[in-house]
């Protein structure tokens, strides 16, 4: 008897892996559903066998011994099924309560399968693929496209609708406005600083380390991950993570959050050479620019699933705290209901709309920026790994060819004059050397920050977006008075309600204008440091190059 099965979503084999490369609305034949971790072995119609992903296929039918129904059509949803395919369940059944659930960002381009209550999604080895990467700085536009592209890495690869979002619903900041549900969760206060209003930030700065990527293996060794060692210095205790955590944490950061507080997208993820050391490296340091960004926010840092990351006990802990989290209620526009301005005056419409544009202009203003910089500096650093050390070992070698034709007159008097010329050309030599490998040392810290900056400048569109659709629903408070569908009471809870968002937005742009006067100060200071040193030392080298020749 043979298990057939139809192919959901493509999926791209990495070599040696024993993974099979899949197209979507293949057939494909299962030769082996005992693997285990979400993953079966099948044969494609080239009789072509490897692993592939559960979660990406769907078993249409099975032959079965009943002689009067050869044929039976399989039901996902049945007891002892192979795949709960939730794409195909309708949005907003008893099991798909939150958006994560419904839509959780699975590897290339998915909406991966949704696992029932008593299923092993929760398993810490289960395997997330990952999807490839978009390339470098000037390439990557992760975070672009708002909420619709959203998900960072995901982007690159899926759109995901806006409705599938909590905030991002078809009915809006309403939502919250209108709602007579009593707040949820932990309160966040904002109070009144000398810059405006500000988040409550705690006396203690978190910060953590991202470090000791080591590789790990399952399914007997068929499967490899790296796994990364995360040490945070309230406990200075590290906790193991792998991409697909990471990746967890930003889905139920953007969940509860991306409505008030914009989320910077991960590092993308990537299939060919994702065990390569410099590509380890890289996403090891990116990990840690996200971390740091993220234990940096007042709001952020002291959240429960965000300190659950860092400091769960075990993997009991870990399992209990990850089903909380994605139980959560309290989240998309209503995590403004948590949201409390200590003291501070309901603030006017006008007022509010006048801020929120002025911000949203500037914002725009520096994404364009960002992207400038991130464009030159990535044609520079192209010219200073490409053209620009040839010249100078053009120019060496010239030097050197010119001393060896002095050489050859055979005259005794000029020694010293061809080691002079043979030592410049030596010099400019080392100086391509040197200019080859400077931008590692100056400008790689600079497009790492714009980078971030990049994504970080790409939510906010829709962290504006919000406010400015409850600033709409608050100016047709009357029309709906007057027709009837809300009270006069309702119509000042939506004024009010519409004046804590705008505390939180501005407590968001004070907090995101003195990360970006911190982070721009720092990097140009570094940038400019390492720039004097690298020119320091070509002088000196000139110098001493100069000093080889004598004075007639």
């Amino acid at each position: 008897m043979e298990t057939k099965a139809q192919v959901l979503y493509d999926f791209a084999a990495e070599l040696g892996n024993n993974e099979l490369s899949i197209r979507e609305g293949e057939t494909i034949t299962i030769t082996n559903q005992n693997i285990g971790g979400g993953w079966i072995e099948a044969k494609n119609s080239r009789g072509e066998v490897g692993l592939v992903p559960e979660d990406y296929i769907e078993f249409s039918f099975f032959q079965t011994s009943n002689g009067n129904n050869p044929w039976t059509v399989f039901d996902n949803n049945a007891s002892g099924g192979f795949s709960n395919n939730w794409a195909a369940q309708p949005e907003g059944t008893e099991t798909g309560k939150t958006s994560s659930n419904a839509w959780p960002s699975g590897g290339h381009g998915h909406p991966q399968a949704y696992q029932g209550p008593g299923a092993e999604d929760d398993e810490w080895d289960e395997e997330w693929d990952d999807v490839k990467s978009s390339g470098g700085y000037a390439e990557s536009e992760a975070g672009e496209g708002g909420a619709i592209n959203r998900g960072g890495a995901h982007g690159s690869s899926m759109k995901i609708a806006l409705n599938k979002f909590p905030g991002f619903s078809k009915s809006g900041p309403e939502l919250y406005l209108l709602s007579k549900q009593p707040a949820k969760g932990t309160k966040l206060p904002i109070y009144s600083g000398e810059v405006g209003p500000v988040w409550a930030y705690p006396d203690y700065q978190l910060d953590c380390v991202v470090a000791d990527p080591k590789k790990g293996s399952k399914l007997y060794g068929l499967k490899s991950y790296i796994e990364y060692q995360v040490t945070p210095t309230t406990t200075n205790k590290p906790v193991n993570h792998r991409y697909k955590h990471f990746d967890w944490l930003y889905e139920r950061l953007l969940e509860k959050y991306g409505s008030a507080i914009p989320i910077p997208c991960l590092p993308d993820k990537q299939v060919a050479g994702r065990f390569e050391d410099e590509f380890i490296k890289m996403r090891m340091e990116r990990l840690q620019g996200w971390m740091t960004r993220m234990c940096r926010h007042p709001v952020i840092s002291s959240s429960e699933v965000f300190q659950l990351f860092l400091s769960y006990k075990d993997e009991k802990d870990w399992k209990m705290g990850k089903r909380k989290a994605e139980k959560d209620e309290t989240v998309g526009v209503m995590v403004f209901s948590t949201i409390e301005p200590e003291g501070l005056p309901d603030l006017d419409l006008i007022e509010v709309e006048q801020k929120c544009e002025q911000f949203n202009r500037f914002t725009r203003a520096m994404d364009d920026g960002v992207k400038d910089l991130l464009t030159i500096g990535n044609e520079h650093w192209k010219r200073c790994t490409g053209p620009l050390p040839k010249e100078y070992q053009r120019i060496g070698k010239a030097f050197q060819n010119l001393s060896s034709v002095f050489t050859s007159s055979g005259y005794e008097g000029e020694a010293a004059l061809t080691d002079a010329l043979t030592a410049a050309g030596k010099t400019y030599e080392e100086i391509a050397q040197m200019v080859a490998e400077q931008p590692k040392k100056d400008l790689h810290f600079l497009m790492e920050t714009n980078n971030e900056y990049k994504g970080l400048l790409g939510c906010f569109p829709d962290t504006v977006g919000v406010h400015k659709a409850a600033i709409e629903k608050v100016k047709e408070a009357d029309k709906l008075v007057a027709a009837g569908k809300i009270t006069p009471s309702d119509k000042t809870t939506m004024s009010k309600r519409a004046s804590t968002m705008s505390y939180s937005l501005q407590a968001e742009m004070n907090h995101f204008h003195s990360n970006r006067i911190y982070d721009y100060n720092r990097v140009m200071q570094q940038y400019l440091e390492q720039q004097v040193k690298f020119y320091e030392m070509i002088a000196e080298k000139l110098r001493h190059a100069h000093s080889q020749f004598t004075t007639m």
